[in-house]
């Protein structure tokens, strides 16, 4: 299926969707953090995305939003999106768990909010998982500062 024809599907659940194509192999779909999981779902379950594989989830500080990035591909249709959301939330940002549409995406919420502070609400387990449990601070926003690190002595 090709890029327009996704768009075309997808433009059709909701009023908020917004696509990007430029610059980037997959369409890229940007859904409001109140529609993610409805919209989410839909991408399994319709018969013409069939999105079954959640492959990648990243965090991103985009500067004035934190967001995630989730990598979802069709083993049956062989196309990929990349599905966006973001919040403007810096202090507690809160987006909903997927981990129960696609399972992939349970140890990949804990390592964004490991690294990012972002908080999957209805996670079952989210903890840190790479840092320690008493690490101060998401190292890999922007804003972070490490007291500690020798090279920014």
């Amino acid at each position: 299926m090709t890029k327009e024809e996704l768009k075309n599907i997808i433009n059709n659940w909701s009023n908020n969707i917004t696509f990007k194509e430029e610059g980037s192999e997959y369409l890229i779909v940007e859904v409001q953090p109140n529609e993610l999981r409805e919209i989410s779902q839909k991408l399994k379950d319709n018969n013409d995305t069939a999105f079954d594989y959640l492959f990648m989830v990243t965090g991103v500080d985009f500067g004035k939003e934190l967001g995630v990035i989730y990598h979802l591909e069709s083993t049956t249709k062989k196309h990929m999106i990349e599905m966006v959301v973001k919040t403007s939330d810096r202090e507690n940002p809160n987006i909903d768990t997927i981990s129960d549409i696609w399972s992939a995406a349970y140890y990949n919420e804990s390592e964004v909010y490991d690294f990012f502070g972002i908080k999957f609400n209805g996670h079952k387990n989210l903890r840190r998982i790479f840092l320690d449990k008493n690490w101060i601070g998401w190292p890999l926003r922007k804003d972070y500062k490490d007291e500690f690190n020798m090279l920014t002595r």
